[in-house]
């Protein structure tokens, strides 16, 4: 799927949190919000729907896929393409050689041990 822009993410987080939501309401909710015309907000609506996150039936707006699992799979794509896929490595780089606290092992022990389940 394709990653979102920040405009795209944030009318994206919109949708998520007021589903299922008329399309007409939406429209009000981003000239509100965004300050987006009708026709801008149709025209990223549909683009969405292309891309397979939202549907638009009924002149009702729902998701085709969840908040979390966009995030999962943004984070995926982004440990793939910038840590050739290693966990470890992205790790490594993202506590910045900190020292991470015995709580902190023991949650990162805990969620790689749930894996196995």
């Amino acid at each position: 799927m394709k990653s979102l822009s920040e405009s795209e993410m944030n009318f994206a987080e919109m949708i998520w949190e007021n589903e299922p939501i008329p399309s007409g309401q939406l429209v009000k909710m981003c000239a509100e919000q965004f300050e987006w015309k009708k026709s801008t907000t149709y025209t990223v609506l549909k683009h969405l729907c292309e891309y397979g996150y939202f549907q638009n039936q009924d002149a009702v707006v729902t998701s085709q896929i969840s908040k979390e699992e966009y995030l999962k799979n943004e984070s995926s794509r982004f440990v793939e393409e910038k840590f050739q896929g290693s966990l470890s490595k992205f790790l490594a780089a993202f506590t910045g050689g900190r020292k991470l606290s015995a709580k902190q092992v023991e949650e990162i022990k805990d969620m790689i041990e749930g894996f196995d389940e």
